[in-house]
């Protein structure tokens, strides 16, 4: 955003981001390819995220748009800080937490029980507060009849549905989530979304990753269009929107 803000305002700020990527070859089979490929690296730098500068301000909710493959799962994981830039600085204030990759974190051996313990430990919580909210987590993710059988027999939205309901009831001032809602049935969704709303009333921050244009109108303050890596545009939800779809269609 160019208007500039104070820095107790700020909830993540990334300047000047970089992110390329190692990508290896199969290696050369037969004499043919061996000659076809002399002189050729094992690998090449493929750039994903080139000058990425953005600030997301506390409370604001913001949606990354783009095709696959633009960079907006890899600025997602920037930051979380699962990967870390080639050059430029992400920094985020206040407690984070982060739904990128389903049933991450999660034990497959482990009960559901068992997985909240662990997860909601990563996450920060001691054992008491996790005591005093295992309830309610339980209840939102509605796997009461499955809590304790072992997560490897849960269905991707039952992965979806546990994780969820661990990630909004650690108390975080930041809630990333990449595309994992699309995997629930309509019914946990709109769950999801209504405590998304919830959280927004709260003043906490989101930043998510969505191909559904209607939830990015509904939901969100602000839209950010990610296109081969870089900042194609970056204002008003509707505004974006309206021209991302212009180039799609």
């Amino acid at each position: 955003m160019t208007k500039k803000m104070k820095t107790g305002d700020i909830a993540i700020r990334v300047n000047d981001v970089d992110k390329s990527f190692k990508v290896y070859f199969d290696k050369a089979n037969t004499l043919k390819e061996r000659l076809l490929f002399l002189g050729r690296n094992g690998h090449e730098n493929r750039e994903v995220l080139s000058d990425i500068s953005l600030t997301i301000k506390k409370g604001e909710t913001v949606a990354l748009i783009g095709v696959n493959g633009s960079g907006k799962s890899t600025l997602l994981k920037l930051m979380t800080k699962i990967i870390y830039p080639d050059k430029g600085t992400i920094e985020t204030y206040g407690k984070l937490v982060s739904l990128l990759e389903l049933g991450a974190g999660f034990h497959p051996d482990f009960s559901g029980r068992e997985n909240i313990y662990f997860n909601a430990s990563i996450f920060g919580l001691s054992k008491k507060e996790i005591d005093d909210r295992i309830d309610d987590i339980i209840a939102f993710s509605e796997l009461k009849d499955y809590i304790d059988n072992p997560v490897r027999t849960y269905s991707s939205g039952m992965y979806m549905r546990l994780a969820f309901s661990i990630a909004i009831n650690v108390d975080a001032d930041i809630l990333l989530i990449d595309e994992i809602l699309a995997v629930g049935d309509q019914h946990f969704q709109d769950r999801c979304y209504e405590k998304m709303m919830d959280l927004k009333r709260q003043g906490k921050t989101m930043v998510f990753v969505t191909h559904s244009m209607d939830a990015v109108r509904k939901y969100c303050d602000r839209a950010v269009w990610i296109y081969q890596g870089r900042i194609k545009k970056d204002g008003p939800t509707n505004e974006v929107v309206d021209e991302y779809l212009k180039m799609c269609s």
